[in-house]
């Protein structure tokens, strides 16, 4: 089978290289997605161990579509009936960028009523009820090119089931494990994050330094089709429960001013399972301290778009250069769409990456000589 995993731009590099040591095969990375080729078992292992993967799709078909009468054509050619029983449901949703196909909605009406058709004529019947297990199909048209694909996840992947509550303006689970790989996170490593609201940044690093599958605590929209063999997830779960390293020094160091953030910190890392490695404090910018011989500090301070006005936000990125100071063993990754960061922080990065958080285009500033 042929596989589409969708992923933030900007990270699709990593989510490729991870997929390889993985084990998976014919792996190559495009924009905003990864391709890749596989089995059942393949399925279940990137939507349990993927870090940086939105979504694992099916790609069912791709085809050019420069009419409505094209879209029908394509859709109807793929062997749906090898995938969505009589009684299953198939919802269709997707997007259509710089193509002549624009209008959303007719998009999925064209893609619905071909599917339908083809399934009504497999199953000899004129009506389906869609009350079975759920099969969403899912389209992308760029510039002319219609991708069909079936979403085996069910929620998206960044959504590893610990985070059920959180702060104002949290960050993606998924953006930030791409921080804490670009930070070099290892099973030894220390992080700390100074302003840490729920704790994602902290956690995403534990469950990657301790090789904990992120997947391992939720349940995937694929488990449910009779199509999958319920052995795949079974054989592949106990994989991942088998790879978990708790015999490391890996530690995380979270603090915030908000008394209801420090709690909160605490709770989700407990849902993780990762409660023991992180250790969380009241406690502000101010007051930054070097405690470690070594340590990569990885944060998401507020900004003018999400929290702050841009002046405070400028104001916390001069303490924060003053307290980030230049180290042997120690590393900053610092987050923020602020064009003007490194002026206020006072001095360049050594490296940067851009990244977006949402739709919010930033810059990863790392400093670590």
């Amino acid at each position: 089978m042929k596989f589409c995993a969708p992923c933030l731009l900007g990270i699709e590099g990593i989510c490729a290289d991870e997929l390889k040591r993985l084990g998976i095969e014919n792996v190559q990375a495009e924009n905003g997605r990864v391709l890749f080729e596989g089995d059942f078992h393949t399925l279940a292992k990137a939507n349990l161990c993927s870090r940086y993967a939105e979504r694992i799709q099916i790609l069912l078909g791709e085809f050019p579509a420069y009419s409505f009468e094209d879209l029908f054509e394509g859709v109807s050619r793929i062997a749906w009936e090898e995938w969505i029983g009589e009684k299953d449901a198939f919802p269709v949703k997707g997007h259509s960028v710089g193509s002549k196909l624009a209008s959303l909605p007719d998009c999925q009406k064209i893609i619905k009523k071909a599917a339908a058709k083809r399934l009504g004529a497999k199953y000899h019947t004129s009506w389906l009820e869609e009350s079975g297990s759920l099969h969403q199909i899912q389209f992308l048209i760029m510039k002319d090119k219609c991708s069909i694909m079936l979403d085996t996840s069910g929620a998206g992947l960044h959504k590893r089931g610990y985070r059920r509550n959180s702060t104002i303006a949290p960050i993606k689970e998924t953006l930030a494990c791409a921080m804490a790989d670009a930070s070099h996170i290892r099973h030894y490593s220390t992080v700390i994050d100074p302003f840490c609201g729920s704790g994602t940044i902290l956690i995403e690093s534990a469950l990657k330094a301790l090789n904990i599958a992120p997947g391992l605590c939720r349940s995937f929209s694929a488990e449910k089709w009779g199509v999958v063999p319920a052995g795949a997830w079974r054989e592949e779960r106990q994989s991942a429960q088998d790879n978990i390293k708790l015999d490391c020094d890996f530690m995380a160091y979270g603090y915030d001013i908000d008394e209801n953030a420090v709690a909160l910190t605490l709770e989700n890392a407990r849902k993780a399972g990762v409660e023991k490695r992180i250790i969380v404090q009241k406690r502000n910018i101010k007051d930054f301290r070097e405690d470690f011989e070594k340590a990569a500090v990885i944060c998401n301070p507020p900004y003018g778009e999400r929290l702050l006005d841009m002046e405070q936000a400028r104001e916390i990125y001069k303490i924060m250069g003053e307290k980030f100071v230049r180290k042997d063993g120690w590393s900053y990754s610092i987050i923020t769409p602020d064009d003007n960061f490194e002026k206020y922080f006072g001095r360049k990065s050594d490296k940067r990456r851009k990244l977006y958080n949402g739709m919010i285009k930033c810059q990863l500033h790392m400093y670590f000589r």
